[in-house]
């Protein structure tokens, strides 16, 4: 595998390797530690890698160690990225480059990378709130939409979406707090509600009134809470296969409530059990998105406070209260802004059956079901984003 390949020494990275590196912006990067190794290899083995620190990037003279991020790609999707780095994203999803080890440096790099200079440009960002800071992909302009991700995802899991809808919204893709690249405050409760606050003192520090907000998974169950608690700062709220209260009975709700979620600190769940969960939930698991998405659960689930986070936010999905005055489907009653949720008919995790209950809970909403299972956006992106640029422009009027 390139990241653990035997150092080779070279006379230097091919012309289109060193105009990548030549064009890089850190002002478009977001650098979580003082220095990145970012490996640039081809199939055959060949690599070089280019270290990126508060100074900027520079190739160093031979690849050796394990580097933190490996972008793979032949030697004619290396001569595009070179001309346009925007082609990127299409051999991405082609398969002709592989991201590995680590999205947000081996995407990021790509980003900062890139010609467009313009206000719209696709970036890394990082917020700085009182709740604690937020790690972002930003990309367009006009009006803005947050998108929140699933439980153990990133913001990474939205870059089809930023690639689709930044040509009309000002996308600001998060790591919600506890996950990827942001803070991770150990004792949190990582509750919709702590999460919800969390998102609106973002909007504070973005300087945003309001904004439409996408939520996917358990960040569809945040959008909703924020929707609940802060409905002045939502506009259009698009929930994508959302996490929802449980109807049924929860007969180890009594013993969960006993469990603390801070036990992540110390369980190490062996990588294999990992990867073979994730290769069960992911939709194509052999295609190289899913093996970028095993490679980022993985690393942030080997991070202790990235576990307790996990724990944490799926133990609130369990115990979430169905009923009574603070209950998620009596406060689903009171919702005001305008809504569109998304299903998908071979969901495994959330099933198409919640969309009745929303009907008759909230009979203004609007609902599209896809022929996909829990992540449209990967598996159906181009109906899932062509259904939410068209919800979403209607909230214009």
């Amino acid at each position: 595998m390139a990241t653990a390949a035997a150092p080779i020494a070279h006379s230097g990275p091919p012309p289109p390797v060193q105009a990548l590196v030549d064009r890089f912006d850190l002002s478009a990067f977001d650098l979580p530690g003082s220095k990145a190794v970012i490996r640039l290899a081809d199939p055959d083995g060949e690599s070089w890698d280019v270290v990126v620190d508060g100074t900027g990037a520079r190739v160093s003279g031979q690849s050796r160690g394990q580097a933190d991020a490996a972008l793979i790609a032949d030697e004619e999707t290396w001569a595009r990225l070179g001309r346009d780095v925007t082609s990127g994203m299409s051999a991405f999803r082609a398969g002709r480059l592989q991201v590995r080890r680590n999205l947000h440096l081996g995407v990021g790099f790509l980003a900062a990378t890139s010609p467009d200079t313009g206000p719209g440009r696709f970036r890394f960002t990082r917020a700085r709130t009182t709740a604690g800071e937020f790690s972002a992909i930003e990309a367009g302009t006009g009006e803005p939409v947050i998108m929140l991700h699933g439980l153990g995802g990133t913001k990474a899991s939205f870059l089809p979406s930023v690639a689709a809808l930044a040509g009309s919204f000002r996308i600001i893709a998060v790591d919600m707090l506890g996950f990827g690249d942001s803070s991770k405050p150990l004792g949190a409760s990582y509750g919709p509600a702590f999460q919800a606050d969390a998102i609106a003192k973002l909007l504070d520090t973005l300087e945003l009134e309001r904004a439409h907000v996408v939520g996917h998974s358990y960040g569809g169950r945040v959008a909703l809470e924020l929707g609940f608690r802060h409905p002045q700062r939502t506009k259009g709220l698009v929930l994508m296969t959302p996490a929802m209260a449980w109807l049924r009975g929860r007969r180890w709700a009594p013993y969960l409530r006993l469990v603390r979620p801070e036990l992540g600190l110390l369980q190490i769940a062996p990588r294999p059990l990992v990867e073979g969960f994730m290769k069960w939930a992911l939709p194509a698991a052999d295609t190289p998105w899913a093996a970028s998405a095993i490679d980022e659960f993985v690393r942030i689930f080997s991070m202790a406070r990235g576990r307790a986070a996990f724990y944490a936010a799926l133990r609130h999905i369990y115990l979430d209260e169905p009923h009574g005055d603070k209950g998620f489907w009596t406060q689903l009653e009171t919702l005001s802004p305008e809504s569109l949720f998304l299903w998908g008919r071979r969901d495994r995790f959330v099933s198409t059956g919640f969309m009745k209950h929303v009907e008759r809970t909230l009979p203004a909403a609007r609902h599209v079901e896809l022929d996909c299972g829990h992540i449209p956006q990967i598996e159906r992106p181009r109906q899932t984003h062509a259904a939410i640029a068209e919800f979403l422009r209607a909230q214009r009027s």
